[in-house]
């Protein structure tokens, strides 16, 4: 294998890793879909991605992918969602990664497990913390909004992924650059709008408040 093929590869791997950390689900129902229905023809190195088109696996992510279409739209909702899927998206995300090498050695599979998992976890950090500071916006069409973008986000991405694996990477890095850097300020923001209504609670009640007879 050439250092192209495998510089694809590894992109292949973290790019889909990345994609599981916003939406696991519709990453699998969607590739598994794209497999199936032969609207992707897999190139000989990517051969082991083959099993994502098994009837069972596409069904069991068609449905988990479902809840979570719902659960999106749901202030607060998405948000205890995200949460349980703090571990479960960076787990997919790194089975994802080893199931793109095939059967490398041992220790590069560790390797990029690590690297995959993190990416994945990254992705969902940015999912998450986004998906807070809009539970906290006066704007209930916001939730909505998120989830289609996310939605349209990974199938572009898949898309990206399957014509230009190092474009798509590219972009990837570029992205998490984007949220480290607005990081901050959407924390403070969540902060502070959870901060103002706690203070209105501990304030004292103000006792010259005439009362009726």
């Amino acid at each position: 294998m050439s250092s192209v093929q495998r510089l694809d590869l590894l992109s292949v791997a973290l790019g889909l890793a990345a994609l599981a950390g916003v939406n696991l689900y519709l990453t699998v129902f969607a590739t598994g879909l794209a497999i199936h229905f032969h609207w992707i023809t897999l190139a000989p190195q990517y051969q082991s991605l083959a099993v994502l088109g098994n009837s069972w696996i596409i069904s069991i992510a068609g449905v988990l992918y479902l809840l979570e279409f719902f659960a999106d739209k749901i202030p607060w909702v998405d948000s205890i969602w995200d949460a349980v899927h703090t571990v479960i998206r960076p787990i997919g995300g790194a089975l994802l990664a080893i199931q793109v090498l095939g059967h490398p050695s041992p220790a590069f599979t560790v390797i990029v497990a690590l690297l995959a998992g993190g990416t994945s976890l990254i992705a969902h950090t940015a999912k998450a913390a986004t998906r807070l500071a809009s539970n906290t916006s006066p704007e209930p069409v916001t939730n909505i909004g998120l989830s289609f973008a996310e939605d349209a986000a990974v199938l572009g991405g898949l898309t990206l992924v399957n014509l230009s694996p190092v474009l798509a990477l590219i972009i990837f890095l570029i992205a998490i650059g984007v949220f480290f850097y607005f990081a901050r300020r959407v924390l403070r923001s969540i902060k502070g709008k959870i901060g103002v209504p706690r203070k209105k609670l501990e304030e004292p009640a103000d006792r010259n408040v005439p009362v009726r007879d």
